[in-house]
């Protein structure tokens, strides 16, 4: 099975494509769509569609696995990530595959253990868990625990 993982952001969505076949995974690869916070909303919002619906067509995933939206203190940066999710979904369902959700803390915990778990613990879980990965960034980071967490649940 092919699972594409998306950590959604406005300004950095991270993606990250495993293969899992049954307990073995295997990182097949990532990366990030930045956009430029001086473009236009809608402007950001295509470039994510459009640079996802590419990951999309080049790994042809079987499902998708995002993200939940957290809430911020900022009401406005909760909207905006909100769209910038709604991207993600709606992107996530146009490859025809399952779209399931997850939040944070189920991601880190199917990673690390732990819900409450640190960024570099997580990165270091990747390491272990998807030998000689290349990460990214962060926000790619992410999206493949995004993935190994669907991997794992299912």
């Amino acid at each position: 099975m092919i699972i594409l993982g998306l950590d959604p952001s406005l300004s950095c969505t991270g993606w990250g494509v495993i293969r899992s076949e049954g307990s073995r995974l295997s990182h097949i690869a990532n990366g990030q769509i930045k956009t430029d916070a001086k473009m236009q909303l809608a402007s950001r919002l295509l470039q994510i569609d459009l640079e996802l619906s590419d990951v999309v067509k080049a790994h042809a995933p079987d499902a998708v696995a995002v993200e939940e939206v957290f809430v911020n203190k900022n009401p406005q940066s909760t909207l905006k990530l909100g769209q910038a999710r709604g991207v993600c979904l709606l992107g996530g369902s146009r490859s025809g595959a399952p779209v399931h959700e997850y939040a944070a803390r189920l991601v880190k915990k199917a990673v690390v253990g732990t819900g409450r778990a640190e960024k570099e613990q997580v990165q270091a879980m990747l390491a272990i868990l998807l030998p000689g990965v290349k990460l990214a960034g962060a926000d790619a980071a992410d999206a493949l625990a995004v993935a190994i967490c669907h991997a794992n649940m299912g």
